[in-house]
Formats: structure tokens, C-alpha cells, sequence
């Protein structure tokens, strides 16, 4: 497994945890920055979640 796309949702997930804390201290709107943090945490679980995906029999 190529590790870019690992770090990648790490940065993604620090950035929007960033952003929501901005969102917490009423700089941005809460409702804009609570779903990017959950899609950023969501693509880590999705990537996580299909590195050990039965592929089939070739």
C-alpha cells in the first residue's frame, strides 16, 4: 500500500480539525465545518477499511 494516500487523509483530518475549531470559537459557520471534518475522517476509515479487501481469485 502506497502511503501517500494515507498521509494525505492525515493532513486532511488535521486541517478540518483545525478549521473546526475556528468553526467552535464562532470564526466559521459550525454547520459548514462539522461535515468536512466527518468526510475527512470518513475517507481514513474507507481507506483503512479496503486495504485488506478479498480481490478475488485470478
Amino acid at each position: 500500500m502506497s502511503k501517500i494516500p494515507f498521509i494525505f487523509c492525515i493532513a486532511f483530518i488535521l486541517f478540518s480539525l483545525f478549521i473546526n475549531v475556528l468553526g467552535l470559537m464562532k470564526l466559521y459557520p459550525i454547520y459548514l465545518t462539522s461535515p468536512v471534518l466527518f468526510f475527512s475522517i470518513f475517507l481514513l476509515i474507507a481507506l483503512l477499511n479496503n486495504q485488506r479487501r478479498f480481490k478475488g481469485f485470478k
